[in-house]
């Protein structure tokens, strides 16, 4: 494929926002600045609300951050550099990227409002990158992997990490009924968690990717309820339902529409 000036001008930006989001997470495990858990007063810690995964849930970062490594690796190969699919969803990656650094340094600071604002943009982002990479589909196992798996646990953790993170900022600002109706609230929060696993599978077809990240994090809320503070038997068990149902919605939809695909008959 012919590549022009701007193609190596997006590489060179992905890889520049890499390095950002980088020297972010440094910052966010704490080798030059403070644990995310420790930051902002503990707010969001895994134990600070009845949304917040358990511990063990924060290991898909591993993965997400491997595989976008693997993404900028994958971006400058020569039949990638001007390929259709780098180009609709490169300056969308770095983005992405950029966002995730600024969201662990913005809560460095403790700026929490700040930290749900960049984490909606970043949904958002990644939304819309996730609807070009079903717009043009690649058969290549390299693509599927690197680039539609990465992103697609990038949206699906990042959706529920939302959620976690709106309610650790609502309780920061004193927004805390306590009680049975924080566990009413809680299950509410779920729920809509929930119905956005439904819809995103709708969405974009039932991509096990997206719907595997929300379930991993729900399943760990879950986990965070029934068996660490603070304990809720009810929001760990609406959890757990919640992400059988994400994992159901993308089952149906991808049965579905290999049910209505057409079937070739050869000669």
């Amino acid at each position: 494929m012919k590549t022009d000036a701007m193609d190596r001008v997006r590489q060179v930006v992905v890889t520049l926002a890499a390095v950002f989001m980088i020297i972010g997470t440094l910052f966010g495990i704490g080798v030059i600045g403070t644990r995310v858990e420790e930051s902002s007063g503990g707010s969001l810690s895994a134990t600070a609300t009845l949304l917040a995964p358990a511990v063990p849930a924060f290991s898909i970062w591993s993965v997400i951050y491997v595989g976008l490594v693997a993404y900028v690796i994958w971006q400058w190969l020569p039949a990638n550099t001007g390929s259709s699919r780098a180009r609709r969803i490169g300056w969308l990656a770095a983005v992405s990227m950029v966002l995730n650094g600024a969201w662990l340094l913005v809560t460095q600071a403790g700026w929490l409002w700040v930290s749900v604002l960049v984490i909606l943009a970043l949904v958002a982002t990644l939304g819309e990158l996730v609807r070009r990479l079903g717009s043009d589909p690649s058969d290549r196992v390299a693509d599927k992997i690197v680039v539609d798996g990465t992103f697609g646990l990038y949206l699906g953790w990042s959706a529920v990490a939302t959620a976690a993170n709106i309610t650790a900022t609502l309780v920061a600002s004193g927004v805390n009924p306590g009680g049975l109706v924080a566990e009413l609230l809680g299950v509410a929060v779920v729920a809509v968690a929930a119905g956005i696993g439904v819809v995103l599978a709708v969405v974009y077809g039932g991509r096990w990717a997206v719907a595997a990240a929300m379930a991993w994090g729900l399943s760990w809320i879950a986990v965070g309820r029934l068996a660490v503070e603070p304990e809720s038997a009810l929001v760990g068990g609406a959890a757990l339902a919640a992400a059988l149902i994400v994992l159901g919605a993308a089952a149906l939809v991808r049965l579905r529409a290999n049910r209505l695909a057409p079937v070739h008959v050869g000669r």
